[in-house]
């Protein structure tokens, strides 16, 4: 009997378990399928499913979308008939249906009806923080935005304790009031410094429609006004500091922190950052002043070893992007090199700066016996793993390119390629081994290799293959001579030894010697690189020009079209421009490795350029618009 008794028991709950799990499926359908209904327009069918869904969950933003699908269909009557009886049911009666009564009253042109049903709203909320941010999220949700506002003020004198800033700050970015937003903004730091970041956010996104800089504006009158009236609110250095990150002023960055480090004495780690995120942007002069500061505060500072160190290597990057011709610089930079290497020591964690003081004494003072020697003393460090050997390597392979040494440069690239079978580096070396094949002549064993690597894990890798193996075959198969191509990886291999004017004059020749030769686009495009690494970017634009307009069927057209859009975005600072460039990218090249970073970069820009025809706006202006994002793709 016992035995028969937890039988039935356990067949009893099975089915009601089953039964929960199936009603709840059910729902879940009912839900989705509601709401499909209601993102198609089509609210005829979504208005049943919807009350359905709400009389089950008696979720009320459910309830909302109800009424809103009977005031598409002019249901005024149905839906006042059902706001009246969700009031009968309750015990206390919920400001929000008062709202929405007051709602539908309005959509029938019935507005002091409607005030006044706004009132009773206001009336009836309880004096607790959570009664009054519901109701004023249903004013939002019926873009009813000063009747928001006037329920947080009403929330103030009730609550004091809770002044609702960051609520307020919201409604009044609704109404384009950004002075009342950001006041609003400031008063909510000074009570809680902690939510910088949750301010930092909203003010980022309300900034991104900031058009004519009007905003940005104000914020930096107030910001200001508001660091003199309150200095012991460190908040505000802080959100002044982050304005000037995201305008990308890394000096005006670096004054604030300095200022504010003086009093905390605590902001090492954000100068820091900063210094690498002005790294990041290429603006290597803010970020040597950054790593300068922290350097004075002495070998105390924890990041002092680090900060002497990225000091190096942002001088490095300086000198090669800007200065590289001036060789009593370069020679400045090799002691400041030698110096350096002495303080920290060879060890793995330098082997950047190994790297680069070998590239600079081979590649740009042309004493590839000094980067041998500074190579082989770092492959001597013990325990290297083998991707920090191969690192090395690789670069002293390099260097045996720059002495035309191809047969040693080969032994090494070949052992890191061995030991690096399994990661981007051993890739990354296989490529440089298939380009070297190129530059000495040797197309057919340099095609195969590159063939094999167009399968490469490295997106960047697998594209360069694809693009020298494309041009090989491309340029052997059209002449009964290989001169012309063996001329132009003669320009490729100095090039890469640095030796740009030759490498312009070889490309010349080629021009003049054979002016209908498919090559033509290559030369362009090999000369605007050039030019691009000497900052000519007036001429660079020039070549890439002529691709874009004379070689638009060719298959270098959307590598020039994304260079010249880099090179306007970045360099040029011509944002207007980079923009349709991108644009161009993805209706002209729908198919183009590029695509996908156009677009990303095309948004980006778009925000803070929109279209003449419309704005970018975010989800969640765009909910309280009631317009769908999908709208906006």
């Amino acid at each position: 009997m016992r035995i028969l008794f937890i039988t039935i028991l356990l067949l009893v709950g099975l089915n009601l378990t089953y039964a929960q799990n199936k009603k709840a499926e059910q729902q879940r359908t009912n839900t989705q399928l509601a709401l499909a209904f209601y993102n198609a327009r089509d609210f005829e069918k979504a208005a049943p499913l919807l009350y359905e869904v709400y009389k089950v969950s008696r979720n009320s933003y459910y309830f909302r979308l109800y009424l809103n699908s009977l005031l598409e269909q002019k249901k005024f009557g149905e839906a006042l008939e059902q706001i009246q009886n969700e009031i009968e049911k309750q015990k206390v009666p919920k400001p929000e249906f008062y709202i929405h009564w007051g709602q539908i009253l309005k959509v029938q042109d019935k507005e002091e009806e409607a005030l006044a049903k706004y009132e009773e709203a206001l009336e009836k909320i309880p004096p607790n923080k959570g009664s009054y941010l519901i109701a004023a999220n249903n004013f939002l949700q019926w873009q009813e935005f000063e009747w928001a506002k006037e329920t947080y003020l009403q929330g103030r004198k009730t609550i004091p304790q809770e002044q609702f800033y960051y609520e307020m700050a919201r409604v009044y970015r609704y109404l384009r009031d950004y002075d009342e937003m950001l006041e609003e903004y400031l008063n909510f730091l000074r009570q809680d410094e902690k939510q910088i970041r949750r301010i930092q956010s909203s003010l980022a996104s309300a900034m991104s429609l900031d058009v004519d800089d009007g905003l940005r504006d104000q914020f930096r009158k107030q910001i200001l006004r508001r660091i003199q009236a309150n200095p012991e609110v460190t908040g505000y250095n802080r959100l002044l500091i982050w304005f000037f990150l995201e305008e990308k002023k890394f000096s005006s960055a670096l004054r604030q922190s300095i200022a504010l480090d003086r009093r905390t004495g605590s902001e090492d780690a954000q100068i820091f950052q900063l210094a690498q995120m002005a790294m990041n942007s290429k603006e290597y002069e803010e970020a040597k002043d950054a790593y300068l500061y922290l350097l004075d505060k002495g070998e105390e500072n924890p990041f002092y070893r680090k900060s002497y160190e990225q000091n190096i290597h942002a001088s490095y990057m300086d000198f090669v992007t800007s200065n590289q011709s001036d060789t009593t610089a370069g020679n400045e930079l090799a002691k400041q090199f030698e110096s350096g290497l002495e303080y920290l020591g060879y060890s793995p964690a330098v082997l950047n700066l190994i790297q680069d003081y070998a590239h600079l004494l081979a590649f740009y003072l042309n004493t590839p016996e000094k980067a041998i020697a500074v190579l082989e003393k770092g492959l001597a460090i013990p325990k290297l793993k083998p991707v920090q050997t191969g690192i090395l390597k690789s670069e002293l392979a390099d260097v045996h390119v720059y002495t035309n040494d191809p047969w040693e440069a080969t032994l090494l690239y070949s052992q890191v390629i061995d030991a690096n079978k399994e990661n981007a580096l051993g890739d990354q070396t296989k490529l440089k081994k298939a380009k070297l094949g190129y530059y000495i002549g040797n197309f057919s064993w340099s095609k195969a290799n590159l063939d094999v690597l167009k399968a490469s894990t490295s997106k960047l890798t697998a594209n360069d293959a694809m693009a020298l193996s494309m041009l090989i075959s491309n340029n052997l198969s059209l002449d009964t001579t290989a001169v012309p191509l063996e001329m132009f990886s003669r320009a490729d291999l100095l090039f890469f030894r640095n030796k740009d004017s030759l490498a312009l004059s070889t490309l010349d020749s080629i021009a003049e010697l054979y002016p209908y030769h498919a090559l033509v686009d290559d030369i362009l495009y090999r000369k605007a690189k050039i030019e691009i690494e000497r900052q000519n970017y007036t001429l660079a634009s020039e070549y890439l020009e002529r691709i874009r307009s004379d070689f638009s069927y060719d298959l270098l057209a959307d590598d020039a079209l994304f260079l010249l859009a880099e090179m306007y975005n970045f360099e040029m600072n011509e944002k207007e421009k980079a923009k349709e460039l991108y644009r161009e990218m993805l209706t002209m090249h729908p198919g183009s490795v590029f695509v996908e970073e156009s677009r990303e970069k095309f948004r980006e820009l778009r925000k803070i350029y929109p279209d003449a025809e419309g704005e970018e706006l975010d989800k969640e202006e765009l909910f309280f618009r009631g317009i769908k994002p999908n709208d906006f793709q």
